[in-house]
């Protein structure tokens, strides 16, 4: 036991659990992080990251038969023959699907971190609100002005570009240099501002080096070049990743340890000094059985693993989970709805083109519900557009020779596409279990999931189809097209909830600092914890509140209230 004592843990080393490494380590806590994927070093191991696609087998292409075997991480936009290696594959850690639901994962050091979109919008005030005005869920136990400072705590570190709006619906932050709309975004946004004065379309807000700070270059990190190959992990440090910040930083204090190959088992409850005293693992290689103990106790197992652990969590003193008196583990589950885009083409400015591939697109703040309940459906949606030419290497004017290579060598015409991330509502009968008698490679229960879209989903989903289409017939976009995907839940890859914060212990599993009500050493600050998912890319939301509950855990261990 000794041997295997530390001053906290932290489980899962992605957004959220790089975050709670780096901040415990730099107050002087001897951490550890398990990981139950295999160890991936910054550089090292991103053997993809500078390959053209004729260095690959397929051509960057996923082969037929692997889209066969694996065919829920082959629906994930990212999932290609140069990021293969950071997807979990369907059957390396299967699930049973009560209602259509694509799991997508990443199993290893630095988790999914290596492979996000690295979109970062604040909350606002509103979205901090809305349940309690609204009256869904239970009322978030923190307000804006509670987690602002920590949004711009994590922001100078990460180092997020975007532009000052002064948007009460999307708060400014700790910006670098914004990225550049180019002429055909500048001009649909100018044309729908004129037609809808509340409709003020800004470039993307994302995680991505514009121009390094030198609290950037000392985290080894550079400027991003724009490649648009980030999935492969950057050999530039452009982006942020747990890998190439938060993990190497927690490393130089000299208090972190990583144990890779470490599949969380449960957390361990101590019925005689009634508390959590460590947590128990499965080795993923040789299946022995370990247990380490600390003092706090961090988990980022990312939000379905975070639930599936507590759900498996069991004693006496919690025979359905850890701190599940209430009975709401598990349940209330919620994510984004990406179901509705739009696309067409704009005529016009043939003469122009743009730098390299840009990182983000032009976003637009939601406009529904936001003061006030003003439609037949409960909160709103996001909406995001690009345009771009494409053409280049595409044509095909037939044969071969100089026009063939001249052809391909010119841009075709500007089109442009339009996308939703709709809030959704948590509910009860949106929940996660474990089955009773199917167990993983890791004689750990089967997480059975069941969650669905709704009728408000669907509204909703409609009502961005149709302002969407009349914002793109304003701004004089032509040959309009509309989808609703339908496609499953899952995808949009923000599943959150099940473990949520709140005021009372009655209806919630976490109070304002992210703290277990009924295991107080304890703290969840992935987004297991979500109250709601507001319509905003949520890691940057994620990473603040890990910063802040780390600097509430650490000031209760010193007074002595967390032992």
């Amino acid at each position: 036991m000794d041997s295997h004592q530390y001053d906290a843990i932290v489980v899962g080393s992605g957004i959220s659990g790089g975050w709670a490494a780096k901040e415990l380590c730099e107050k002087g806590l001897k951490t550890l992080v398990l990981e139950r994927g295999r160890d991936v070093q910054h550089l090292k191991d991103y053997p993809t990251m500078t390959s053209h696609a004729w260095d690959m087998p397929h051509r960057n292409h996923i082969p037929r038969e692997d889209r066969l075997e694996n065919p829920v991480v082959n629906r994930c936009y990212a999932y290609k023959e140069d990021t293969a290696h950071f997807f979990v594959k369907d059957k390396e850690h299967p699930y049973i699907q009560e209602k259509p639901f694509d799991w997508i994962r990443g199993y290893q050091v630095g988790g999914k971190s290596l492979i996000w979109a690295r979109q970062t919008q604040r909350w606002s005030k509103y979205d901090f609100e809305g349940p309690g005005r609204d009256g869904f869920a239970v009322d978030w136990p923190i307000r804006y002005e509670d987690i602002a400072p920590w949004y711009s705590h994590v922001e100078r570190f990460v180092g997020i570009s975007g532009s000052y709006e002064g948007l009460d619906t999307l708060p400014d932050g700790e910006f670098l240099p914004a990225w550049e709309m180019n002429c055909v975004e500048k001009e649909i946004q100018k044309r729908i501002l004129e037609a809808y004065k509340d409709r003020r379309f800004i470039i993307g807000r994302c995680a991505h080096l514009t121009e390094p700070k030198e609290e950037h270059l000392a985290q080894g990190r550079g400027k991003c070049m724009a490649r648009n190959q980030c999935y492969r992990g950057c050999p530039f440090g452009g982006y942020f990743s747990s890998n190439s910040a938060t993990l190497p930083t927690a490393a130089k204090t000299g208090n972190l340890t990583i144990r890779p190959d470490s599949v969380v088992h449960s957390l361990i409850w101590d019925e005689q000094k009634g508390k959590v005293t460590g947590v128990r693992i499965v080795d993923r290689l040789t299946k022995e059985t370990s247990e380490y103990f600390a003092k706090v106790i961090f988990l980022n197992a990312a939000a379905l693993n975070t639930n599936l652990i507590l759900l498996n969590s069991t004693s006496n003193r919690f025979p359905n989970g850890l701190g599940n008196d209430s009975g709401v583990l598990g349940k209330y589950i919620a994510f984004h709805n990406y179901r509705g885009t739009l696309g067409g083409s704009f005529e016009g400015f043939e003469d122009k083109y743009y730098y390299g591939r840009r990182p983000t697109a032009v976003m637009l703040p939601n406009f529904r519900n936001v003061k006030k309940q003003e439609m037949d459906f409960l909160r709103g949606y996001m909406s995001f557009y690009s345009a771009g030419r494409a053409g280049f290497g595409h044509a095909n004017p037939g044969g071969f020779g100089a026009d063939f290579k001249e052809a391909n060598t010119k841009p075709g015409p500007w089109s442009v596409y339009m996308m939703m991330q709709g809030e959704t509502i948590p509910k009860e009968s949106n929940l996660v279990s474990l089955d009773p008698d199917q167990k993983d490679a890791w004689d750990i229960p089967l997480l059975r999931i069941n969650v669905d879209y709704d009728e408000n989903d669907d509204k909703s989903t409609q009502d961005f189809l149709e302002q969407g289409e009349d914002m793109l017939i304003k701004a004089g976009v032509t040959n309009i097209y509309k989808s609703d995907s339908k496609q499953a839940p899952g995808l949009d890859i923000h599943e959150m909830g099940g473990v949520r914060m709140g005021r009372d212990p009655k209806t919630s599993m976490l109070n304002g600092f992210n703290q277990m009500h009924l295991a107080p050493n304890v703290f969840v600050t992935d987004g297991a914890c979500m109250t709601s998912t507001g319509t905003q890319n949520p890691s940057i939301t994620y990473m603040a509140l890990t910063a802040r509950a780390v600097d509430y855990a650490v000031k209760e261990l010193k007074k002595g209230n967390i032992k």
